[in-house]
């Protein structure tokens, strides 16, 4: 028998706005923000400057949602937010979806034509932009079309910086600054609820790796569920010290700034960072937890007489794999990696490595190898596979079969705003949704990403990963960072071009034949890079991946790998043996 009850207490809208709230009665005077404004060249060597506690936290989000919803904004309404890892940016993960509207954190990398662009396309109608980055919108509202509206602005200004605009926000919106906004907000407020938890928290545009970002919508139901999906996998503790590494602007920090307040975390938050910086910050914080890109792990990896850490360090990466050699040094030195797979259509990371306890008794080797490898699907993850791309089967579990990965879950995102042909693609008639990642399946259920689709590189017919032939080249003591993509070759179609940046540059020590050489040893020759280009550096996103795409245009540039001659066949049985 149906209970027929007019307000069911069972069917409030998931948020994970919610853990503010439940931050600042359980942690109540436990600091929550952390902030030294000279961390610029060392977070951990002078004195703090900002500091507020979770009540603190919560009363201010509440006054800066109030100052929103005063200013016009509507629900449903897009606000951006371009600025830093500073405590107005983790602040506004709150405030904006507090005032019902959407938040947009935007890369802080971007060039003004880009910014523009996503400006117009996401309709935004207020952006919170930090003093240093002002100059930056300024330029990208210069290029809006003649009388397109321009959005609002709140310039975040630190208390004991000089207002250095110059006048460049002149012809602007500005209205206020964003300390003047949480001062004149409402300490009463009450905050706009979703009146669903489908409803839209947050619109992410993808990174760019593919040069045609997209944005990203996703629902308060998905972020609730995997923020506290990525605890529980994570195992983190109640009240840990978290170093914001990664860019809270990168899938809301993987849904993790929500996920903090859940636990009454100590964010210490940084403005800009290098490894010395990261150091300093987890000895004088006794840092337990961060996360960040592999080329987060490199860099720590690699800082020149780094010694071990007295405290432990829990790091959490995804992205490309970290190669194997990184992974072991970073855990020399303390720090216990934790390797996860998402993407900005998932909020964050949805498969991890499910370590297990008998694996600590693993030689080195054989620990990295399987610290490599993404793992299986998170808790909230209904279901994860890799399915044939032409038959649309799961692939056999073999450790070998390379298929497509594909996902079923609640923190999938609502869909690409504005995007109904790119949605539908990206979605099969099954009900999952395409990645657009490469992997294989192992005999244990483990998952394995080996590569993006438009990566693979097909050489004469084989299949090759260039995540594979990187983690080689991560193995030579002189590499710093690897890229491998194809470049187009008139007998093999195209070929393995190796782009790399060398610790020490300049090393006159390693030459491209030297290179190709020290793979052919390690590797199937057919895999084996047969053009190697130096570079000082790769370029990449803010995120840390590497921009294949820019790669891949270059080695096109190059032309056709030539050889002498296709109709000999003596020169044929040649080339088939270097390969």
């Amino acid at each position: 028998m149906e209970m027929l009850i007019p307000f069911r207490p069972n069917s409030v809208p998931l948020t994970p706005i919610h853990f503010l709230e439940r931050a600042a009665t359980a942690f109540v005077d436990c600091p929550a923000l952390v902030y030294n404004n000279n961390n610029n060249n060392n977070n951990g060597g002078g004195s703090v400057t900002t500091t507020y506690t979770w009540d603190q936290t919560h009363q201010r989000c509440l006054q800066a949602a109030s100052s929103i919803k005063s200013l016009g904004i509507k629900q449903g309404d897009v606000v951006s937010v371009l600025a830093p890892n500073i405590p107005a940016m983790y602040e506004l993960q709150f405030s904006v979806p507090m005032a019902g509207a959407i938040v947009n954190n935007i890369n802080t990398r971007l060039d003004p034509r880009t910014l523009s662009v996503l400006l117009r396309h996401s309709e935004s109608k207020l952006v919170f932009v930090d003093h240093l980055l002002h100059p930056l919108l300024v330029r990208a509202l210069s290029l809006f079309p003649p009388g397109a509206p321009h959005p609002l602005i709140i310039l975040i200004k630190e208390d004991n910086t000089d207002d250095n605009t110059n006048g460049s926000i002149k012809g602007t919106n500005m209205v206020a600054n964003y300390n003047q906004l949480v001062d004149g907000g409402n300490p009463g407020f009450e905050w706009v609820r979703p009146k669903s938890e489908w409803d839209a928290i947050a619109l992410n545009y993808t990174s760019g790796t593919t040069n045609s970002p997209k944005g990203v919508v996703l629902s308060h139901r998905g972020n609730y569920l995997l923020a506290l999906d990525t605890l529980l996998e994570w195992s983190v503790p109640k009240q840990p010290v978290y170093l914001w590494t990664l860019p809270m602007f990168h899938a809301n920090g993987w849904s993790l700034t929500w996920g903090m307040a859940a636990v009454g975390a100590k964010n210490i938050c940084l403005r800009k960072f290098d490894a010395p910086t990261v150091y300093n910050a987890i000895q004088h914080h006794h840092v337990s937890h961060m996360c960040g890109a592999p080329v987060v792990l490199n860099m720590l990896a690699n800082l020149p007489n780094a010694k071990p850490l007295k405290n432990t360090v829990h790091i959490l990466t995804a992205g490309a794999p970290p190669p194997a050699s990184v992974l072991f040094r970073t855990e020399s030195l303390g720090f216990v990696v934790s390797h996860g797979y998402g993407l900005t259509e998932t909020g964050g990371l949805v498969v991890n490595s499910a370590w297990k306890a008998k694996w600590d008794r693993l030689p080195a080797e054989d620990r990295a190898r399987l610290k490599a490898r993404q793992g299986v699907g998170s808790l909230g993850m209904t279901e994860v596979d890799i399915l044939d791309p032409i038959t649309g089967q799961a692939v056999r579990r073999d450790g070998s079969t390379l298929g497509e990965v594909v996902l079923r879950g609640g923190s999938v995102m609502l869909g690409y705003l504005k995007d109904p042909e790119g949605t539908s693609k990206s979605m099969t008639r099954t009900g999952w949704f395409r990645t657009g990642d490469v992997g294989v399946i192992h005999h244990d259920g483990y998952l394995e990403i080996k590569d993006r689709l438009k990566d693979i590189i097909i050489s004469g017919g084989e299949n090759i990963s260039s995540v594979e032939v990187e983690a080689v080249l991560y193995t030579h003591p002189a590499v710093n960072e690897a890229a491998v993509v194809a470049r187009p070759d008139e007998f093999w179609g195209e070929t393995p071009c190796a782009f790399l940046s060398l610790k020490r540059k300049g090393d006159e020590e390693v030459t491209e034949k030297a290179v190709i050489d020290y793979c052919r040893e390690r590797m199937a020759h057919y895999m084996v890079p047969k053009t190697v280009v130096f570079q000082e550096e790769l370029p990449k996103t803010s995120t840390g991946k590497v921009q294949k795409f820019l790669l891949r245009e270059t080695a096109k540039a190059m032309g056709p790998l030539k050889v002498c001659s296709y109709t000999n066949n003596k020169v044929i049985t040649q080339i088939s043996r270097m390969q």
